[in-house]
């Protein structure tokens, strides 16, 4: 409610004498209104100073930059505009470049800049983009891998670079990514350029989600379905190979797996205790990866076998058991096994519990006297 207030009579107005600046700027700051607006002009002309000085509070943020004309293709992952958003809880901030999609591919250019505020402060160096050349010929449902004429591999080729300090080595695969959206980009831009990747062959928009892991250093392994001991109950997919099956319908349906995408170093079973327990399935298996120039990375359950080609097998599974605690008991295990050894792979699947944990480990493993390696880094050939 409003007050009411009393009319009286309106007094004659009284001269008075003239008054100096000074006087008059006194009256202005004693007034309120004009004194807290002084003093708000005044706080935006620190701001401004400030800024001036120390620059772009956000500047010193790590960026990572993604190619509008690569994420707008055909294979773009799937989900990748959505999180190309203004803001997301957490700080997340982007700008893009707008442009008008059509049904056919368009030129496009420009980036979009994403600043993660926590990040690895210096993005790592990506790995050349697949295909390259040499290494691939058409088959009939796409490309397969293939030795080059100077007698480069798949497996040399695609693989990380890395070089020993000397440190005993521990490396790690996380696998079952190019399913889950969220997942796959949390693993490919929160985990260390070490950490190996390895994509379900099933994935939709697979050779997208590949590039994007090369591009931020990964190196990346496709995934094998292989029949488990439970088997049909379960069911890896349409193409899983099967140990009974006659080699020649192992290699046709490798040949399906490996023409999904280009840009892996090697295979790596999913499931599998009754396949790698076959002679003749393991020998069709590793003939093809062989004749293919491709290396072999299991889980464990095939640390026995060979086949001639570049192999190396889990010490453990890290996320047998999915809490914190059990998966940093995992990991300080690998680093006990890799002081013993020198060196020490582990395995893990793409929970997000798996990734948190395995992002918090790695930025302080090196720290105690280890080397993160790319698991190609602890493959030998037998």
């Amino acid at each position: 409610m409003f007050s009411k207030k009393s009319l009286k009579p309106v007094p004659a107005p009284v001269a008075r004498p003239s008054r100096g600046a000074p006087e008059i700027a006194r009256a202005a700051l004693a007034n309120p209104y004009v004194g807290a607006g002084g003093a708000g002009f005044l706080l935006l002309l620190t701001l401004v100073a400030l800024i001036a000085v120390a620059g772009d509070p956000k500047a010193g943020e790590p960026q990572v930059r993604i190619s509008l004309a690569k994420i707008a293709s055909a294979a773009a992952p799937a989900g990748w505009r959505e999180a190309l958003v203004q803001e997301q809880p957490g700080g997340l901030m982007v700008t893009e470049e707008l442009y008008q999609l059509s049904d056919k591919p368009v030129p496009i250019g420009g980036e979009a800049v994403i600043t993660m505020p926590g990040a690895r402060t210096a993005p790592a160096a990506g790995l050349p983009r697949a295909p390259i050349a040499g290494l691939h010929a058409q088959g009939p449902g796409g490309p397969l891998p293939i030795i080059a004429a100077d007698g480069r591999t798949p497996s040399q080729a695609y693989a990380r670079p890395f070089t020993s300090d000397g440190r005993p080595k521990i490396a790690l695969v996380i696998g079952g990514l190019g399913l889950n959206a969220k997942a796959t980009r949390e693993a490919i831009e929160s985990l260390p350029p070490e950490v190996t990747l390895s994509f379900v062959p099933y994935s939709e928009g697979l050779q997208g989600w590949i590039d994007l892991a090369r591009e931020n250093g990964h190196e990346v392994l496709l995934e094998a379905p292989m029949e488990p001991t439970d088997y049909p109950e379960n069911d890896p997919g349409p193409y899983t190979l099967m140990a009974g099956a006659p080699p020649t319908d192992t290699v046709r349906k490798l040949e399906w797996l490996l023409s999904r995408a280009t840009g892996y170093f090697g295979l790596t079973n999913y499931l599998g205790s009754r396949f790698v327990t076959s002679d003749r399935a393991m020998a069709a298996f590793t003939g093809a990866l062989k004749t293919r120039g491709l290396a072999f990375i299991d889980d464990g359950s095939a640390a026995r076998r060979g086949g001639g080609v570049p192999r190396a097998s889990a010490d453990r599974i890290i996320d047998d058991q999915l809490s914190n605690e059990a998966i940093d008991q995992q990991l300080l295990a690998l680093e006990a096994g890799a002081l013993q050894h020198g060196q020490a792979l582990g395995s893990g699947f793409a929970y997000p519990v798996t990734i948190e944990q395995v992002a918090l480990w790695a930025a302080q493993v090196e720290q105690r006297g280890y080397q993160l390696a790319p698991a190609s880094a602890l493959m030998v050939r037998r």
